[in-house]
């Protein structure tokens, strides 16, 4: 019994001995490392993004002017053709023979001619002396007019039958970029708007349509009328985007703008002109056209990164006192490259966590990690520690 109560005696001691013997120490948590950047206040001129297709600065579709069978195709599909370059044949005998009947026609009246004006040269004189009456020398006029009209009527047919037969041979009306051919040889040709055989589009320069709302355009012809405004001029200098993303490498110019607004879509067609020396731009692409639509003097910008945007609420953390960050609530404006205009809510000289945003919360002690930061800038680099 004695030796039970001992060592019950003995346990708690021995348990209380080794617990406080084993409790360690929580280790000191470093303040998280963040990247922080300031605001950047400069002119900026921003560009508005416009959805546009691309043509030839001439595109002419080629129809068939006479009925017929196709005989031949003489050019290469996708290749440069010329102008006066011969391109389909069409069958041409229906035609030559319709020649060589009005020029039958035409040897037929001329022959008629001559003997009427033979006639009546031989009747005048004999009218004089009145050997032939007044009737016959009347008659034998009428026949010469007649048969000079005939002459005149077979003429005109001869150069009508000799004009459809030239049709049979289609040539290129300018010379450019020729499509794929819609017809092959055996087909049969007939004339009319529906019956298009193939398009040439002339590549020097490429004309490319986007459209403006009525809203933005109100506002920008608005800006472009104010004395000293800054978006004078910008029509000259016009960006492309491709629809891989990358830039073209020549800068275009506004064309002019259409009459009107069109009623069924609130927007109004403006044409641009863009250099096409590389033949790299072709009719028919979807293209993106940058236009410089606004100018702000001393804008505040800040990296897109940096915002959190919940619930239609733009919000950054700002560094405060004792490294602390707080969340502050921003109104955002117009992009700028990879950048927020900010309209309300930071002052010039503010520094803003550039990254890491997910893992604070306000009042987050941190070490700051100053960053440089420009729009545009391929990557945020570490400012050297001092």
């Amino acid at each position: 019994m004695k030796k039970t109560i001992t060592i019950l005696l003995v346990l708690p001691v021995m348990f209380l001995v080794f617990s406080c013997g084993g409790k360690k120490t929580a280790p000191v948590v470093a303040a998280l490392e963040v990247p922080i950047t300031g605001v950047v206040q400069q002119d900026v001129r921003i560009e508005s993004e416009y959805t546009g297709q691309t043509f030839g600065q001439s595109d002419i579709q080629i129809n068939p002017r006479v009925d017929g069978t196709l005989l031949s195709l003489n050019f290469k599909e996708g290749n440069l053709v010329t102008k006066g370059q011969l391109l389909y044949t069409i069958d041409p005998l229906p035609y030559q023979t319709k020649v060589n009947e009005a020029d039958a026609s035409l040897a037929q009246a001329q022959a008629n001619l001559a003997k009427s004006k033979s006639d009546l040269d031989m009747i005048e004189p004999l009218a004089k002396i009145n050997a032939v009456s007044q009737r016959e020398l009347i008659a034998s006029k009428a026949t010469y007019e007649a048969s000079l009209a005939s002459v005149k009527a077979a003429e005109a047919s001869l150069e009508n039958a000799k004009i459809k037969l030239s049709y049979c041979r289609i040539t290129a009306p300018i010379s450019g970029l020729i499509g794929i051919s819609k017809v092959r040889v055996g087909d049969y040709l007939q004339p009319g708007p529906m019956s298009v055989l193939n398009t040439i589009s002339d590549l020097g320069d490429v004309r490319v349509q986007f459209t403006i709302s009525e809203q933005e355009f109100l506002r920008i012809f608005r800006e472009i009328n104010k004395e000293n405004s800054q978006l004078k001029g910008a029509g000259q200098n016009i960006a492309l985007k491709l629809s891989d993303g990358t830039m073209y490498s020549h800068a275009g110019k506004l064309s002019f703008a259409d009459r009107q607004i069109d009623p069924t879509t609130g927007a109004m067609t403006f044409e641009a002109s863009f250099p096409n020396p590389e033949k790299l731009l072709r009719p028919g692409q979807y293209v993106k056209v940058l236009l410089v639509t606004d100018v702000r003097k001393d804008a505040l910008l800040i990296p897109q990164r940096a915002v959190i945007e919940m619930q239609g609420i733009s919000q950054v953390y700002l560094l405060g006192d004792s490294s602390k960050v707080q969340m502050k609530i921003i109104v955002t404006g117009p992009t700028y490259k990879d950048a927020y205009i900010v309209e309300d809510g930071l002052a010039a000289g503010d520094k803003i966590a550039f990254g890491g945003t997910q893992l604070l919360r306000n009042g987050t002690a941190i070490t700051p990690k100053p960053t440089d930061w420009q729009p545009g800038m391929p990557g945020a680099k570490t400012a050297p520690s001092k």
